[in-house]
């Protein structure tokens, strides 16, 4: 299984989409600063997942999320 994933960080107003195997992991690893990208905007909440059966379906996902449309749609869906 793959999950494409949004993070929010409230105290920023800053979003991050990626995509992992692990989901629990992977958002320990935000929180504890070990992503050089997220660090500076801890703490990051968990406002989107999504699985797959594949890598190639939750990369799919993950690069329209990082689109101008996606990230409005994640705006206007998932955080009003």
């Amino acid at each position: 299984m793959h999950f494409t994933y949004v993070l929010y960080s409230q105290n920023h107003d800053r979003l991050y989409i990626g995509m992992t195997k692990d989901i629990d992991r992977r958002l320990k690893e935000h929180n504890s600063g070990k992503n050089r990208s997220t660090k500076a905007y801890i703490p990051w909440i968990m406002i989107y997942i999504e699985d797959f059966e594949t890598a190639f379906e939750a990369r799919q996902k993950e690069i329209k999320l990082k689109s101008s449309s996606g990230r409005k749609w994640i705006r206007k869906n998932l955080m009003e």
